[in-house]
């Protein structure tokens, strides 16, 4: 009989084993799989918001009140300006400038971003240098012989080529629009078009969008500092996480200014107010991230690429300028801090200073704001500190009262034992074995009253 049931015994044990493990399985399985949808939320959310960001700024440039100016007074350059804007249908806001030099101020403090001068066939008028009251000059044949008389002025002259005036150093795109707009007008005249560069970029940034990279160098390793300050830094007081994030910021900063600089020349004057800027900006990314990551925990990452890039490189006017872009991103350039360190950077290096000081005023004022931001965060974190320590405390004092409910008293059982008649040496043994016996049933209850506390 044995022989017959040790194969039962046999199969029913693995069939009864794996009858337990598929069981367990799918339920590990669902449980894991929760976990990483759970956290595929956060890349979805990063796609969502990236396409969202890039396409709606870069997707459809097109001008919206572009600043531009046709120079002359005369009826003929009104004329033109008028024309220009009557057919825009709002895209250009053309007006007319007197003379060259106010143009090229114009360019220079980026109030405009194109002067089209105006040139007819341009006919210079001989003037004799000597002779008198109409006579012919001494020493020469008259214009009737068929030739010229000696000490004038005044070949007759084709036609001019019309001239436009850009800036590419304070947009390239916005010079490249402006240029395709006047071609046709250039055209119209016979002649070919004259650009003028007021403003190059330097020679090592032909297209002047090397600020704007170093705008996105400098943001990443900012806001990826931030996750690991506020992951790994966790621990660490608050202070020190802020500490951590100036010393970051200064060595971010640092890196900015050698790439933009000694490694790759896109500016060739102004490294220490570049460094300035660049360390203003960085600060502030690390201090607002630093103190997000005490409200958004796991959502920091996505709360800073938000901030610092998804609406940041949008709007900073590195690739289109905010009259090439709709009102939203325009909106944001105003105020950012991702325009404030381009535009900052820009009147630096390429336009003497004009428009610094409102540029680093915006740098300030978004390393305020993380100034704030950490303060903030300093106050949630104590009085969170202050409800974990009361939460405890309550916890020990419920802990220690159904502990000493659970406890017997041991005082009656030893009054009726001294209060029972007994003779001599009997007698104390018998008080000595019930003290002994209370201190181990007080020792019992110390022991569970401190494991309880400890849990």
């Amino acid at each position: 009989m044995s022989t017959v049931r040790r194969p039962d015994h046999h199969r029913s044990a693995p069939h009864g084993g794996h009858r337990a493990a598929p069981a367990g399985r799918p339920a590990a399985h669902a449980a894991g799989l929760r976990h990483v949808l759970a956290h595929l939320v956060t890349p979805l959310l990063m796609c969502i918001g990236m396409g969202l960001a890039y396409l709606g700024a870069f997707a459809h440039p097109a001008p919206h009140h572009l600043p531009v100016a046709v120079v002359g007074s005369s009826r003929g350059a009104q004329l033109l300006a008028q024309s220009l804007n009557d057919t825009s249908g709002g895209d250009l806001e053309v007006r007319t400038v007197p003379d060259r030099p106010t143009a090229v101020e114009q360019l220079k403090h980026q109030d405009i971003f194109g002067a089209y001068v105006m040139h007819a066939k341009a006919h210079a008028q001989a003037q004799p240098q000597e002779g008198a009251q109409g006579g012919t000059p001494k020493g020469t044949q008259g214009p009737a012989q068929g030739r010229i008389p000696e000490g004038t002025q005044g070949r007759t002259q084709g036609p001019v080529a019309p001239e436009l005036l850009v800036a590419t150093a304070g947009s390239d795109t916005s010079a490249s629009v402006v240029q395709k707009i006047f071609t046709p007008l250039a055209a119209q005249q016979g002649a070919p078009l004259k650009v003028t560069d007021v403003a190059p970029p330097a020679e090592d940034d032909p297209t002047g969008q090397g600020i704007f990279f170093l705008l996105v160098a400098i943001s990443i390793g900012s806001y990826a500092s931030v996750a690991v300050i506020g992951g790994a830094g966790a621990v660490l007081p608050l202070r020190l996480r802020a500490a951590l994030a100036i010393g970051t910021s200064a060595v971010v900063s640092l890196i900015g200014t050698a790439f933009a600089g000694p490694v790759f020349h896109l500016v060739d004057h102004g490294l220490w107010g570049l460094w300035g800027m660049a360390w203003l900006y960085s600060a502030g990314v690390l201090l607002i991230g630093t103190g997000l990551h005490t409200f958004l925990k796991r959502w920091t990452t996505l709360g800073v690429m938000a901030l610092f890039v998804m609406l940041n490189f949008t709007s900073s006017g590195g690739i289109f300028r905010p009259e090439m872009q709709n009102g939203f991103f325009a909106a944001l350039h105003s105020f950012w801090n991702g325009a404030g360190f381009v535009e900052g950077l820009r009147s630096h290096v390429y336009f003497h200073g004009y428009g610094l000081s409102g540029h680093v005023w915006t740098l300030v004022g978004w390393l305020l704001v993380g100034v704030l931001m950490v303060g903030l965060a300093g106050l949630a974190e104590r009085r969170r500190r202050a409800a974990e320590a009361e939460a405890a405390a309550n916890a020990a004092a419920v802990a220690a009262a159904a502990v000493a409910a659970t406890v017997p008293e041991p005082r009656p059982r030893r009054l009726v034992r001294a209060a029972a008649p007994g003779t001599g040496s009997s007698d104390e043994a018998t008080k000595e074995e019930l003290t002994e016996e209370e201190m181990a049933e007080e020792e019992m209850a110390e022991e569970e009253l401190e494991e309880v506390v400890g849990v």
